[in-house]
């Protein structure tokens, strides 16, 4: 398959995926009243998929990876999220654990993603300047 967008990628529909779960959990009612982890903890996950689609479009390999990289910190920061609302008794145990083993996976896949362009000879492609008159 070829990778024409950023929709392309499947770490990107991972992370939307993910986003989406997340979401779904934050709209029960144990969170009703923690109007700022809401928020925070969402943040975090949309940072995922915008940091891999921002990276993507960009047009450079090393500016694609800067951004992967920020996209990793965001899901360890929704995996920090997540071991606290375990604590709060937000959420129920198995279905807590199960969400951060998939966020865990999906810093795996950035990661895997991130080493593959390094070590692959693609170097992107950048807008090209007009030529002066």
């Amino acid at each position: 398959m070829t990778v024409e967008t950023f929709e392309d990628l499947k770490v990107w529909q991972e992370g939307r995926r993910l986003t989406g779960a997340l979401y779904s959990l934050t709209r029960q009612p144990s969170f009703s009243n923690d109007y700022g982890f809401i928020n925070q903890v969402r943040r975090a996950a949309v940072s995922i998929t915008s940091n891999i689609a921002e990276g993507h479009e960009r047009g450079g390999t090393q500016e694609f990876t800067q951004s992967l990289s920020v996209a990793r910190g965001s899901s360890g920061e929704v995996r920090s999220h997540l071991h606290l609302a375990l604590d709060l008794g937000y959420i129920e145990k198995e279905k807590g654990e199960a969400l951060i083993e998939d966020f865990k996976n999906l810093s795996r896949m950035i990661s895997n993603f991130m080493a593959y362009l390094k070590n692959s000879n693609m170097k992107g492609v950048k807008y090209k300047k007009p030529l002066p008159n």
